[in-house]
């Protein structure tokens, strides 16, 4: 009776915690032989040369740079420096992901949309009321920053704010500069801060400004993510960032993702730099402290930016798609989860038909299998406000991680060179 009373008490933790079993058991990356895996070893070398050289041409201070193929570890490498004193970069470095929180949040929210929490095409006013009277741009002055506005046509949804089409903005890096200036009135936190501001607070204040467009009517690359943090928070009752380290960090063994770091990690992150008279500088305190990670009230957990982790960690992440949904033997979110996640939700290509945008990433096209070096067609990918970047694809079960943290152009070129030389590399 005693052990049935203990089977049943696991079963209900496990339950109320999310965590599934899985009768899958795919191992956790562990290192592997370029050989063995198909990968050719002098091609991998040219991206070690390419990497190399862009440090010595001063296009970037450092960089750490992944590959995995089949699971497997084949190539995890750091370059030059990660601060203005000189420290050497490490393959530990923890970086700011920035624009790469998004996908890790569109999980979470797909998570307990699996749990029958709610449907995509609710309403976000049914569990954030503050939306309900959702309202478009019409007029701006410019002289003393009045609008009017008139009303959307319909409610901005759950999927609006996974694909970017609620008509949201992105205040300080919004392309439209009508938009800049309202946010920045209306006190909105856009990306990172050591502010003393939670995210309902910040959401709240969003939900009274107004769209750019009708919901739905396109993509505009938006603080949906942002939305949806909160939106975890009232639909799950957690926290959020408590929500995502016990659902998908601990399960995973993300153990270098956070939003704030614990001090034992602080020395492994990475400055944000700049170059300045060919010299590499800590970038300065702009709208944001670039030691958000490490200082401030640490209260603001940005579902769309505010996550720092490693090279290491994110692939692990991918590789957890890459194997349909679970590794080692946790399944995050289902098989037929992944499919829709990946399938093109806003009948929408950008990148000149190069890519669709799905409930998380960025999505090979056959346009853009065809155009060279994207990868297979459903490879994704997406990358972040400080110059990091990843790319996963499921046909030949290859993944790319290359962090950096860079500020200013500066020439860098590593970016489409890493992607299109790793999929060179190809032997088997």
């Amino acid at each position: 009776m005693k052990k049935y009373f203990i089977f049943f008490l696991l079963l209900s933790i496990s339950i109320l915690s999310g965590q599934t079993k899985s009768v899958k058991t795919s191992s956790p990356l562990s290192e592997g032989s370029a050989l063995q895996e198909g990968m050719s070893p002098e091609r991998l070398n040219r991206i070690d040369a390419m990497l190399n050289n862009a440090i010595k041409s001063n296009q970037i201070p450092g960089a750490v740079a992944l590959i995995a193929r089949n699971g497997k570890v084949i190539f995890h490498n750091a370059y030059g420096i990660m601060d203005e004193d000189g420290n050497q970069m490490d393959n530990n470095a923890i970086f700011r992901i920035a624009s790469q929180t998004k996908a890790i949040t569109s999980t979470a929210v797909m998570m307990l949309w699996e749990e029958g929490k709610f449907r995509l095409d609710d309403p976000i006013s049914k569990y954030i009321p503050e939306f309900e009277d959702a309202q478009v741009l019409d007029t701006y002055e410019e002289s003393d920053g009045t609008y009017t506005t008139k009303p959307a046509k319909n409610q901005i949804t759950i999927r609006h704010l996974l694909t970017h089409t609620s008509g949201l903005g992105y205040g300080v890096i919004d392309g439209d500069k009508r938009f800049k200036k309202i946010y920045k009135k209306a006190g909105i936190t856009d990306l990172f801060t050591t502010e003393n501001i939670s995210i309902e607070e910040s959401v709240k204040k969003l939900a009274k400004l107004p769209l750019h467009h009708n919901p739905g009517e396109k993509f505009t690359y938006s603080e949906g993510l942002d939305v949806l943090g909160y939106f975890i928070e009232v639909v799950s009752g957690l926290p959020f960032d408590e929500f995502l380290r016990t659902r998908i960090f601990d399960p995973l063994q993300m153990d270098d993702t956070w939003f704030y770091l614990p001090k034992e990690k602080h020395k492994r992150l990475v400055q944000v730099q700049e170059r300045k008279e060919d010299k590499w500088t800590k970038y300065p305190v702009t709208f944001y402290d670039t030691d958000y990670p490490v200082k401030g009230a640490k209260r603001f957990f940005s579902g769309g930016a505010g996550l720092s982790s490693s090279a290491k960690d994110y692939a692990t992440f991918l590789q957890m798609y890459l194997n349909m949904g679970e590794l080692n033997g946790v399944r995050i979110i289902s098989r037929t989860t992944v499919q829709s996640i990946m399938g093109n939700q806003t009948d929408n290509k950008f990148g000149e038909g190069k890519k669709h945008y799905g409930l998380a990433f960025g999505v090979v096209t056959p346009e853009g299998q065809d155009a060279g070096g994207e990868g297979s067609t459903g490879t994704f990918d997406w990358g972040g406000y400080f110059n990091t970047q990843y790319f996963a694809d499921s046909k030949e079960q290859i993944i790319g991680v290359l962090m950096k943290q860079t500020q200013g152009n500066t020439g860098d070129e590593t970016g489409w060179k890493f992607r299109q030389m790793v999929f060179s590399a190809i032997d088997n």
